[in-house]
């Protein structure tokens, strides 16, 4: 398991356990608690576990906004607890910190989900991250997504 991936499962940890928990908790004690349990080695990747945990909770209600957008028949507070926190992990790795490529966000989210949720989990997560990719993929012309490939395929027949 890449550091990354572990920095993510620990950040899911930590906001599950603190939504768990009613956010009664101190968040920061939280975090100090799971990090010195599951990652213990992860010197250097601490720092990104705790700008995932605070970036999802400083964004928490945009974010909650736009599960309710993609998961409509899914009121917040009926989503699975693990599920909900992936979806935030997710959404804030693929529309607000955008330091890796929307694909890794949406498939560190998918691999989270399948070790760590129900049966389901890791296709509800991939439903929901994938139509808020495809959407911002239709608006973004730089975003190369199979469909614009098909697109410009028919395009190029066309004039020749």
């Amino acid at each position: 398991m890449s550091n990354r991936h572990l920095a993510r499962t620990v950040a899911m940890q930590i906001l599950f356990e603190w939504d768990f928990n009613n956010r009664s908790q101190k968040l920061v004690e939280v975090m100090e608690r799971n990090m010195a349990e599951f990652a213990p080695g992860l010197h250097e990747d601490q720092k990104f576990i705790e700008t995932l945990v605070r970036g999802v909770t400083r964004n928490m209600s945009e974010i909650d906004k736009t599960i309710v957008k993609y998961a409509p028949e899914w009121p917040i507070d009926k989503i699975t607890i693990i599920d909900r926190n992936i979806l935030r992990l997710g959404i804030y790795e693929l529309l607000i910190a955008k330091q890796v490529p929307p694909k890794v966000a949406i498939n560190e989210a998918i691999e989270i989900a399948k070790a760590y949720g129900g049966d389901s989990s890791g296709r509800f997560v991939n439903g929901v991250l994938g139509a808020i990719f495809r959407e911002i993929a239709a608006e973004d012309d730089d975003v190369i997504t199979p469909d614009k490939i098909k697109q410009q395929l028919r395009e190029e027949k066309k004039s020749g």
